[in-house]
């Protein structure tokens, strides 16, 4: 039987330099896709997915993100004045309990598997636990964390959310080498760190969803240096497979969207505006006349 998992680590110390001048100011984290941070999409995935601790890995000024999820009093005493439930509603969905987050800050950009390693503390040595990036903004239903978490009741081990991708972009990915396909599951034979191109060893590439055995922390303890310099979270689950405990990837079920680049960003916000019902017919009919017009200008 497999350790429920209840805690999620979220790598948020990046510069998100990709958004400057944005992000000189204001964390990339807490940008908007219609009306919700990034940040909120990662958390309501989590708690989809039963996690009831959340861990974020900061970096000096990301204040703003930690308020993000403080109670602001003053303004829900003014909504609840003003009879607006609705809203109140909303805000209220953004608080987190005391004692819900801990904020841990990672003093050099050493990589995502140093990120994670920065955790380290507040997990118990024989505890599973997720990792959620917040550029990898998904939409599924049931959420993706959901369908690993099920998923990973069948197989135990470690497990990372996969898509299929081009071979020209599968060298910006970590990859996986499938021993067995099982259909919506993989087990993994190996994987690989954005291999060069033309050498990846399958089209199966990783996405910013984990949920890893606790051994994985103790390969992060020797903080080897990978691809790039950096210490990669890669290598410390391909160091699973080695060792001989199961590593599976799954296909999810929904879209993702790389949010960590402007083109996905933009991407997104178009998907997601035409999900909301009070936004998509207005939002389509626009989105309708500016295709109209460029076709008709080329």
């Amino acid at each position: 039987m497999t350790r429920k998992v209840t805690k999620a680590i979220f790598p948020v110390a990046g510069l998100g330099t990709r958004f400057l001048p944005a992000t000189k100011s204001i964390p990339k984290e807490i940008m908007t896709l219609v009306d919700r941070p990034l940040i909120q999409y990662a958390i309501d995935e989590a708690r989809a997915a039963g996690i009831t601790e959340f861990i974020f890995v900061t970096s000096r000024g990301k204040g703003a993100l930690e308020d993000y999820f403080d109670h602001a009093h003053e303004l829900e005493s003014s909504l609840k004045k003003s009879g607006k439930t609705d809203l109140l509603e909303t805000l209220r969905g953004t608080n987190m309990e005391s004692g819900a987050i801990a904020y841990i800050r990672q003093h050099k950009a050493l990589g995502l598997g140093h990120a994670v390693w920065c955790a380290r503390r507040l997990l118990t040595d024989d505890e599973p636990f997720a990792v959620v990036l917040t550029d990898d903004v998904i939409m599924g239903d049931p959420p993706c964390l959901q369908q690993m978490i099920e998923a990973y009741g069948e197989t135990g081990g470690s497990m990372v959310a996969t898509m299929e991708v081009s071979p020209e972009k599968a060298s910006a990915y970590g990859v996986l080498d499938v021993a067995e396909d099982m259909g919506a599951i993989v087990k993994a034979r190996g994987m690989v760190e954005k291999p060069p191109l033309g050498t990846a060893p399958s089209n199966l590439a990783v996405i910013g969803r984990y949920i890893l055995a606790p051994t994985v922390m103790q390969n992060l303890n020797k903080l080897k240096a990978g691809s790039g310099g950096e210490i990669q979270l890669t290598d410390a689950i391909a160091d699973e497979i080695e060792a001989g405990r199961g590593v599976y990837g799954l296909r999810f079920r929904g879209q993702r969207f790389d949010c960590g680049s402007k083109a996905g960003f933009l991407q997104a916000t178009v998907a997601f505006g035409l999900e909301r019902d009070e936004l998509k017919e207005e939002f389509a009919e626009y989105l309708h006349d500016i295709m109209s017009l460029r076709r008709a200008a080329e």
